[in-house]
């Protein structure tokens, strides 16, 4: 039931993101039109006007993009463009327009990244700090749990009466130890819709792709540095697997069988080769998000597990 809710939520979601998603600006032959600089695939309903890169105004231009219509960014405003979507008028010109902001108040657009990244997490952290808990919740239930799958090791399992004696059985034990089946699942149906709003907002502001942090370049992914012989990239690729590897870890149930380990291992393991595969390609203001957001639950992790120690 509980992989139901989630797997339903998980879709519900992303069918909602449909309704007004991030457009890449093609050539006549319709190739992706890139940046020599960043490398970067230009977004073809961006949200307002860009103003710094000659190249990136170039570009549009030549690609029959009537930039001019378009609001300067520091101007841009949520109504902006009118409606396109559920999608995209509640949640990407909303967050949008919180990054223009927060840039501009604080002079830098990275930086801005980072702190709206820390403002929503600090806004879920009690729906989020109680999902951490349910794992030292477990670890506390795991002996019962035990003793409740060996009672019913050797029983019929189609036998419908037994299925459900065996199930009231265990929401008492969740119960007891305070146990929220669903809370497992609620922060990864809330990451889903912010992954998809920031990686919408950040490809759709020509402030971010014109942008950097440290000398980092908003829009250019560690891949196109290297093949410009800039490899203090390799940074943003260390952080990224680094942020994800560890979330990942801290983050797991303890109250799992040897084979459940085991496949939750070789799960964490794919996801990690996964994330560092594509930390090559992905832009430096989408890896600081990720890399914020990672960092958070780390850290609020291993504040629950001190706090359960204590």
């Amino acid at each position: 039931m509980k992989k139901k809710i989630c797997k339903l939520g998980i879709i519900l979601f992303l069918v909602i993101s449909l309704t007004g998603c991030t457009k890449i600006l093609k050539d006549e032959n319709k190739k992706p039109v890139q940046t020599k600089e960043t490398g970067q695939s230009l977004t073809e309903n961006i949200l307002c006007r860009p103003e710094k890169n000659e190249e990136t105004i170039k570009l549009y231009k030549e690609n029959k993009v009537d930039i001019n219509k378009l609001p300067k960014c520091e101007n841009f405003k949520i109504s902006s463009g009118g409606y396109e979507g559920i999608w995209t008028t509640i949640f990407v010109k909303p967050l949008a327009w919180f990054i223009i902001k927060v840039g501009e108040l604080v002079k830098n657009y990275g930086l801005a990244v980072i702190i709206i990244t820390l403002l929503i997490r600090l806004i879920m952290y009690p729906i989020t700090k109680k999902t951490a808990m349910q794992s030292e919740n477990m670890q506390n239930a795991k002996p019962e749990l035990d003793k409740l799958e060996k009672k019913y090791k050797n029983k019929n399992t189609n036998d419908q009466t037994v299925m459900m004696q065996k199930s009231q059985e265990m929401m008492e034990i969740y119960k007891k130890y305070n146990i929220s089946p669903l809370s497992g699942c609620l922060f990864s149906f809330l990451q889903v819709p912010l992954f998809f709003a920031f990686y919408e907002a950040l490809n759709r502001l020509p402030v971010i792709f014109e942008g950097d942090l440290l000398g980092f370049e908003l829009g250019k992914s560690p891949l196109t540095a290297f093949s410009k012989g800039n490899y203090l990239y390799v940074i943003i690729i260390v952080l990224v697997i680094g942020a994800t590897y560890l979330s990942m870890k801290l983050n797991k149930t303890a109250a799992m069988s040897k084979e459940q380990e085991n496949q939750m291992k070789m799960m964490t393991n794919m996801m990690v080769v996964f994330i560092g595969i594509a930390s090559f390609t992905i832009s430096t203001g989408i890896a600081l998000y990720w890399i914020t957001n990672s960092t958070f639950t780390i850290i609020q992790n291993l504040l629950v597990k001190r706090r359960k120690k204590a």
